[in-house]
């Protein structure tokens, strides 16, 4: 197991070098950072004075060298736009990105795979085909599309939840929750569903056809064959094998939620890193935008090797195949 948390590491690493390198470029050759932060009225003694400050003087290698240490600490510079330090901002901003992120996956895995067993088990009802009949609206739609919607049915019309906003917070130290109020409850649910309602019939229709494919499998015949109760081969022989495709997916689109939170931010203005990206944007903030690029690839990173933990004991073909390499 070490070995093999070592050799997705080692992968990985190559990956982030090549990010820190796109982000660097982008904080180095897009705009200018020097003429955004003193305005338009400055002297050449103020230019020459701020560029030292920033390292913009010293050679390209030294510059991404010194990127990368100042990254590897967590440090990305100043924004442009707010002028406060990058770290900062994104430890502000990330509490929210991840309590909706959070909330997505856990709505679309707690529906998505009872959905999914259900149409799988009971294919010609009616009520399955209106579970895929539903998972088409959901995969059709654009995620903006499914939050006007929403905001206009249930903020303009029925007046039941906000429309924007995160709601009262409940802050523990640096980090803030709106788990623990009601207001902050009321404004997580439609954010929460439309980042999640794309994931969660995309999980329904993987979990339908593995339960379909698992369920004329010669394994489960034979469990049958034996006598034992439609419960069991069910749920403790079919389920726990359409599981393990479904791990994976769904720990990739974990990473998806939270990099593409960004229309959802948008669409509801919740005060999250997506919604700072789109500001920064706008602003051509580039400390910003390269320390939100690094920080997705991370998470794409770190989920990566988390799915591939989780396949690893899942699976015990995996186990047995590198004990016989070995």
């Amino acid at each position: 197991m070490f070995s093999f948390i070592i050799s997705r590491i080692l992968q990985a690493l190559p990956v982030m070098f090549v990010v820190s390198l796109i982000s660097f470029a982008m904080f180095a050759y897009v705009g200018d950072p020097v003429a955004i932060m003193l305005g338009q009225d400055f002297t050449e003694a103020q230019r020459d004075a701020l560029v030292r400050d920033l390292g913009l003087d010293k050679p390209f290698f030294v510059q991404f060298a010194t990127f990368v240490g100042n990254a590897v600490q967590g440090e990305f510079g100043l924004s442009y736009r707010l002028s406060r330090p990058v770290a900062e901002l994104i430890a502000e901003r990330a509490p929210a990105t991840l309590e909706l992120a959070l909330s997505a996956a856990i709505l679309a895995l707690l529906i998505g795979v009872p959905m999914g067993v259900y149409t799988g088990l009971y294919r010609n009802s009616w009520l399955s085909r209106f579970f895929l009949t539903f998972s088409l609206v959901g995969v059709s739609l654009p995620t903006f599309l499914i939050g006007i919607l929403l905001i206009l049915t249930f903020s303009v019309w029925l007046g039941w939840l906000p429309s924007f906003g995160r709601g009262d917070v409940t802050r523990f130290g640096w980090w803030s929750s709106g788990f623990f109020t009601w207001s902050g409850l009321k404004a997580l649910i439609l954010p929460a569903i439309t980042l999640g309602l794309f994931q969660l019939t995309l999980i329904m229709r993987l979990v339908r056809s593995e339960m379909m494919e698992v369920l004329r499998t010669d394994y489960i015949k034979f469990a049958r064959a034996r006598g034992l109760p439609n419960r069991a081969v069910n749920f403790g022989h079919a389920l726990k094998n359409t599981l393990v495709p479904v791990i994976t997916i769904a720990g990739l689109q974990l990473g998806g939620i939270i990099a593409f939170a960004i229309v959802t931010e948008t669409v509801f203005q919740w005060p999250g890193m997506g919604l700072l990206f789109i500001q920064s944007v706008g602003a051509a903030d580039i400390p910003v935008m390269a320390a939100y690029l690094m920080l997705i690839a991370l998470v794409f990173v770190t989920i990566n090797l988390i799915v591939d933990l989780l396949y690893y004991a899942v699976d015990p073909r995996l186990r047995v195949g590198r004990g016989k390499g070995h």
